[in-house]
Formats: structure tokens, C-alpha cells, sequence
């Protein structure tokens, strides 16, 4: 794809997804990474509904900490890998206070040092939380990337490598919401809705839907 047709692609999600934001409900920092955490394997709607309860009891890393593992399994039960994720959390917790004053990291190396913070979510927390240009490729943004042609390649980093020189500078804030949203509603794995996809024609996917 050409560096014309790459700036008018994301112009034209940019005019589609004007507010481009997470879907993960979060206030503060540390509750944006522990909603992380949990979404692995899992859909933002699942974490939403477990967090909501669990954010108003224990919403900072000495809360969630003092709740142990078993009371955090109970707020957390309903996502996938629920058990692994709650032992990753309370060491996370126990970092934070430890190392940190209990607050999140803003660097990748001192974030990937958490249990269960992995590159992925490392870069969900520095674009979303503290607006770095990163971008946190998933299995949406995979796709969207490898189908259009914007950014090509075989793995994850391979792709994330890829879509940090393609993106015009001025989108590389956003580019990660845009992607992920405009793949987890348009572009999507199954059924794709290209006849309704604002990015249709630059597009080079061989296998578009009528």
C-alpha cells in the first residue's frame, strides 16, 4: 500500500471512529491494567462485567492485594483463565507496592516485569494510559493489517514493526483503537462487512464480500 492510500485509509477511520477509546471500563491506571490482564483470552463485555463489581470494593493495588487470591477468583471467576490470572494480579499487586509505590509504570521494561503483562498488554497501558505512540497488535488488528495491506506479516511483532513505519505520524496515537474497533466491527473474521467498510477501496484483500 502506498503512503498516500495509508494516510487516506486512516483519515477516512479517523471521519468513521471519531472518539477511538478502549471498551475496557476503567478509572484510574491501575485499574486499566488489571482490566488488561483479564482481557486476554476474554471479550471487553466479560471484563466489564466482572470488574464492575470488582472496582467497587477494591479499586487500587493494596485493595485488590488485601483481597488474596481466592477473593479475587470470586469477582473474576467468569473469565477465562481466571485462576492464572488472579495469581498473576495479586504478585502484579504485590510489585507495584513493593517496587513502585503502588503505582503502574510508565516504561515497557518495569510493565513487562509484572506477572502476566506481556508485550501486548505493555503496550495497551503505555497508549492508552499515558498516550504513547504504541501499538498493541491483537488478534483484530492481525487481521486488519495483513486483509487491507497496510502492514503485512507473519507474527504479531512482525506486524507491530510493520504498522509503526507504515502509520503517518499524526495517527500514531490512535491507530491502535482504530484498528482493533474497525476490525472487531467491520472487519471481522467471520462474515466481514466490506460492502458497509469505509476503507473498501483501498483495501486489497482478494476476498471481499458482496
Amino acid at each position: 500500500m502506498k503512503k498516500t492510500q495509508r494516510s487516506e485509509l486512516f483519515e477516512r477511520l479517523q471521519e468513521s471512529i471519531p472518539e477511538p477509546v478502549t471498551e475496557l471500563k476503567y478509572r484510574t491506571r491501575f485499574q486499566l491494567l488489571v482490566a488488561v490482564i483479564l482481557s486476554a483470552q476474554a471479550t471487553d463485555v466479560s471484563v466489564n462485567r466482572a470488574t464492575r463489581p470488582l472496582f467497587r470494593v477494591a479499586a487500587t493495588p493494596q485493595a485488590i492485594h488485601d483481597l488474596g487470591v481466592v477473593g479475587l477468583k470470586h469477582y473474576i471467576r467468569s473469565i477465562g483463565l481466571f485462576n492464572t490470572k488472579a495469581v498473576n494480579i495479586i504478585k502484579t499487586c504485590s510489585i507495584l507496592l513493593e517496587k513502585h509505590a503502588g503505582r503502574v509504570p510508565c516504561d515497557r521494561a518495569a510493565l513487562e516485569a509484572l506477572p502476566g503483562v506481556g508485550r501486548k498488554t505493555a503496550n495497551v497501558v503505555l497508549n492508552t494510559a499515558f498516550g504513547e505512540p504504541t501499538i498493541a497488535v491483537d488478534t483484530h488488528i492481525y487481521r486488519v493489517s495483513n486483509r487491507t495491506g497496510l502492514a503485512k506479516g507473519r507474527t504479531v511483532l512482525a506486524v507491530e514493526k510493520a504498522l509503526l513505519r507504515a502509520t503517518p505520524e499524526r495517527y500514531l496515537k490512535n491507530a491502535h483503537h482504530l484498528l482493533i474497533l474497525h476490525g472487531r466491527y467491520t472487519c471481522r473474521a467471520r462474515a466481514p462487512l466490506c460492502a458497509q467498510c469505509v476503507i473498501n477501496s483501498l483495501c486489497q484483500w482478494s476476498s471481499k464480500t458482496a
